[in-house]
């Protein structure tokens, strides 16, 4: 089963809900797939080996057989290919490795070769598998790499999906059983999770909200679930002890016994209603 942690809003606790999951269930198998800015091992403290590259595939002009017939340029919506007088010249970061360019092509002057933009690292510790996406400084587009550790998804993963509601986040909790939406019971988190509520009923995947730092604001996050029917999965209270926790890079599971029996809880029922959901 896939369990993706997504949020609106960043700073709500997703990370910190994904990894205190992914202890209390035991053997699991987190994908951070907030590739921008990975924080998961700052939980672990482990020594994260390389795995791989992460590409895109970007087209090479073969200048013998092109005609400068400018039928590539068109074709591109992202604006990667741009005619020159006597050359077609290529904006690699534009590029997002679609392969219509080469598909265009009548005179097959158009090859593709993979241009990095990121890595996907791999460490493990007490039974948990972390695999990391890291997306290369200055790059623009976040969701090759996403889609690159999610090819590491297999038995019980729990995706830390980047925060926000565009297109990595979107990339993240594509092809999940279940998305846990971590809110904050405030103005802006209210917001952002309306704009996530939409998103992941677009997909008709199942989910839930766990209201973080609860007590902190009123009671309209808890009034817009009650209204759309969500179901609020957990709170977690504003606490000094479990913030206490989170600063030190603690996982409060592992000093709080009664977290980790709610967490375990939380799991069955995300599992049960996950089942529920594919037999319909």
């Amino acid at each position: 089963m896939i369990i993706s942690v997504a949020s609106g809003k960043g700073g709500v606790g997703k990370t910190s809900v994904a990894v205190n999951l992914a202890i209390a269930i035991g053997r699991a198998r987190i994908l951070d797939c907030d590739v921008e800015e990975p924080n998961v091992n700052i939980f672990f403290g482990m020594d994260l080996k390389k795995v791989k590259d992460a590409n895109v595939l970007i087209p090479s002009i073969d200048k013998q057989k092109c005609t400068l017939c400018g039928e590539c340029a068109k074709a591109c919506r992202y604006n990667a290919l741009a005619m020159l007088p006597n050359d077609v010249m290529l904006f690699p970061e534009l590029c997002h490795g679609c392969g219509l360019c080469k598909m265009v092509c009548e005179f097959n002057a158009i090859e593709e070769t993979p241009r990095k933009i990121g890595e996907i690292y791999y460490g493990s510790k007490d039974g948990i598998e972390l695999y990391q996406g890291l997306l290369n400084i200055g790059e623009a587009m976040a969701t090759p790499v996403i889609k690159e550790v999610k090819k590491f998804a297999n038995g019980n993963a729990i995706i830390d999906a980047p925060p926000g509601n565009a297109c990595p986040m979107i990339e993240a909790i594509d092809g999940s059983d279940f998305v846990i939406l971590v809110t904050e019971p405030t103005p802006f988190g209210l917001h952002d999770l309306k704009i996530a509520v939409d998103i992941v009923r677009k997909f008709k995947i199942p989910f839930g909200v766990i209201i973080n730092k609860d007590g902190i604001g009123d009671e309209s996050v808890d009034e817009f679930c009650k209204k759309e029917g969500i179901k609020v999965l957990m709170r977690i209270p504003h606490d000094e002890e479990i913030a206490r926790y989170y600063s030190k890079g603690i996982p409060f599971v592992t000093k709080m016994d009664e977290w980790k029996e709610r967490f375990i809880k939380l799991y069955e029922e995300i599992k049960d209603e996950a089942n529920s959901n594919s037999k319909r």
